[in-house]
Formats: C-alpha cells, sequence, structure tokens
C-alpha cells in the first residue's frame, strides 16, 4: 500500500472510531464492575521541578500550528503522544513560558499519558445526545438511585443544610446532581485525567481547542493541590472527583466545606457538596426560585417548537403566555423563561422553564440532564 493510500485509510479508521460506536454515561454499574474500572497501572514520575509561578492567565488566542487530515490521522492513530509533534511542542513551550513550569516536567508527564482511542468512542456519542428522553430518564430515575439518594442526605446532613445555608441552594438539589453525576460517589472515572485531556486536546478536532485549554488548567491545578498529574483518574472528557469538575472548575469554584484548609472532591464530601453549591450559586441560582413547570400548547403551535433551545434570551414568561402556552407559575411576566420540549416514546411532554433550569444547565448543556436532576431532586425531597 503506498504512503498516501496508508494515511488516507487511517484517517478513514478515525473518522470510523469516532463516530460509530454508542455509549452512556453514568449508567448504574456493581460495585466490582466500579472497582474493575478503577484500577490502574501508574509508572514513576520524575520529582517535579517547577520554576516560579508566573500569572495564570489561559492565552484563549494562542497560535497553535496546523496539522493536515492525514497527520491528524496519523497521530490519532498512535498509541503514544508523539513529543516531537509541532502542536505538542507548542504546549510544552506554553507551559513553560507562560506558567514557568520547566519544560523537561511537562515532556516527563506528556510521555506518560496514553492515546485512548475508547475516549474518541465515547465523546461522541454521549447518552444526552444518543437518547431521547423516554430512554434517558430511567437511566437516573430509579429506585435504587432515589433510596441511595435519601441515605446520601440523611448521612450528609450537616454538610448540606451548611451549603443550602451559605449558597441558596437545596440540598436535594446539590444531593442529585452527585447523584446523576458519580451515583453518589460510587463512579468517579475509569480514565487517567491525563489521558483523556491529552487525548481529546491533541487528537479530537471539535473541540481540541477546549480540551488543550483544560490540560493547561489541569497542570496549573496538579501544581496548586500538590497532586500526582499522571495518576488522577476522571471521566472520558477529564471530570474529576465527587462532583465531576473539570480542571477550569476545580480551580475556580471548588470550595473548603470542612474548613481544613484544602479543596479536595475526592476524599472530602464537604468539599463536594459545597462546591456543587457553590458553582450554582455563582451561576445565577435564585433562592426559592421555581425551576420548571408543565405546560400545554395549542395544537398550532407544536410544530413551531419541536426541539429545547437552551438559552434566556428569546422568551419572557409574558410572551410564552401571550402565544397561548398555558402553564402555572408566580414568577413575573418579564421574567425570563424557555420552553422544554421532551420526547416520549409515543408522545410529546411540554414544560416551561426558568432561570435555575437554566442554571442547571451550566453544569451540563443538555435540557435532558437538568430535568432528571430536578425531578431526582423532587424525588429525594419527598
Amino acid at each position: 500500500m503506498s504512503s498516501h493510500k496508508t494515511t488516507l485509510f487511517l484517517l478513514s479508521s478515525l473518522l470510523c472510531l469516532i463516530a460509530c460506536t454508542p455509549t452512556a454515561s453514568n449508567i448504574d454499574a456493581s460495585p466490582a464492575e466500579t472497582q474493575k474500572n478503577q484500577t490502574v497501572q501508574d509508572k514513576k514520575i520524575v520529582k517535579k521541578v517547577v520554576k516560579k509561578p508566573l500569572d495564570n492567565t489561559i492565552v484563549k488566542d494562542y497560535p497553535w500550528p496546523t496539522e493536515t487530515d492525514e497527520e491528524l490521522a496519523i497521530h490519532a492513530a498512535a498509541e503514544t503522544l508523539d513529543l516531537e509533534r509541532p502542536l505538542v511542542k507548542a504546549f510544552i513551550k506554553k507551559m513553560a513560558d507562560e506558567h514557568g513550569f520547566e519544560a523537561t516536567y511537562i515532556s516527563e508527564v506528556l510521555s506518560q499519558s496514553a492515546n485512548k482511542h475508547s475516549i474518541l468512542k465515547a465523546i461522541s456519542r454521549p447518552a444526552e445526545k444518543s437518547k431521547e428522553w423516554f430512554e434517558y430518564r430511567p437511566i437516573f430515575l430509579t429506585d435504587k438511585r432515589i433510596n441511595k439518594g435519601k441515605e446520601f442526605i440523611e448521612t450528609h446532613a450537616v454538610a448540606l443544610q451548611s451549603a443550602e445555608d451559605t449558597y441558596g441552594v437545596p440540598k436535594e438539589v446539590i444531593a442529585a446532581i452527585i447523584g446523576v453525576e458519580t451515583y453518589y460517589g460510587k463512579i468517579t472515572g475509569k480514565y487517567k485525567v491525563l489521558d483523556a485531556l491529552v487525548t481529546l486536546g491533541f487528537n479530537y478536532p471539535p473541540r481540541a481547542n477546549f480540551f488543550r485549554k483544560e490540560l493547561e488548567e489541569f497542570f496549573l491545578l496538579s501544581r496548586e493541590e500538590e497532586f500526582d498529574a499522571t495518576a488522577v483518574l476522571g471521566s472520558y472528557a477529564g471530570a474529576m472527583g465527587n462532583a465531576q469538575f473539570i480542571s477550569s472548575s476545580y480551580r475556580h469554584w471548588t470550595a473548603d466545606g470542612d474548613g481544613d484548609g484544602k479543596r479536595d472532591l475526592w476524599n472530602s464530601w464537604p468539599d463536594a457538596i459545597h462546591s456543587v453549591a457553590n458553582y450554582f450559586s455563582d451561576h445565577n441560582w435564585k433562592k426559592n426560585q421555581a425551576v420548571i413547570t408543565s405546560a400545554k400548547l395549542p395544537e398550532d403551535l407544536k410544530k413551531s417548537f419541536t426541539k429545547t433551545k437552551v438559552n434566556l434570551d428569546d422568551h419572557t414568561i409574558g410572551t410564552l403566555q401571550d402565544l397561548g402556552i398555558i402553564f402555572s407559575t408566580d414568577l413575573k411576566r418579564d421574567d425570563p423563561a424557555l420552553l422544554v420540549v421532551m420526547q416520549q416514546e409515543k408522545n410529546t411532554d411540554y414544560f416551561v422553564a426558568f432561570n435555575n433550569f437554566y442554571t442547571i444547565t451550566r453544569y451540563n448543556r443538555s435540557p435532558m440532564y437538568a430535568l432528571a436532576v430536578y425531578q431526582l431532586s423532587q424525588e429525594l425531597n419527598q
């Protein structure tokens, strides 16, 4: 086979790899399966040496080297990261120039990463995009998850009440987020975060810039929190700990809930609980306000609303009422609102959502995710 045909074959294989295999995130797993998933062999890492830290500002519009599709296919098909790749060399230089890391340290850490094809498969078919509501909801609204959530609220009552008092976010909403994200700490991720961010930051063009930024944040986080960057486990997208924060969120919104001077999303439940509440508070959660309510649409309006558009810019409560949409709320007519469309197996459910629903989507932009969190929180509140 000629060199040109070989590279085209690799590119074709990569595209098939990204597009063809479905996966669902956060589905219930047995403790044995979870333990098996989290077993990992860590290579020995050289002692971390860094220069005096510089400004931690992330440069978003960095002039990254470009690559052809054929070059990308070759790199994506490899098992390890090529440290001589111009894109990788640019990242190493950026970390040294902007953040004061030793280039040899960044190179040593990156050399211990692996390019995971399973991660490329997983990110191409998340449950939020591959399922309809009637398929998605049963993953999270199970008797087992509801009962575990009630036990979680009882076990962590002090921390949850403290977080609710501090940030104004109901304890059942905090618990529901943790229940959906990690099954109350049971499923926190089987991938090395380093592998996830390297794989997606260098070999997943649709969101490579975003994940390279998260890799940058991850190095900064590991320096600030003093953990081994080669050993931390998380989701296929690099989310970590019981609250499943990506690196930038960990750096900016993780809270010291237990007052020990550290921010630990793996081993401190008060930290995880307060961090979720802090994230919601900083993303404009309104205390004691409604989240969402059922709605009825006139038949002639249903064709105009076939999918949920997750923003608060298009409608207010008043404009939706003026269209003839029927729903109940105590909020004001000029408060922002959005129409949520959920597909059941044989019919369609409609809801009108408010500011706090939008806040939940800041954690995960899927409206199905936000509705699952809300409905789980309602079950936990009974």
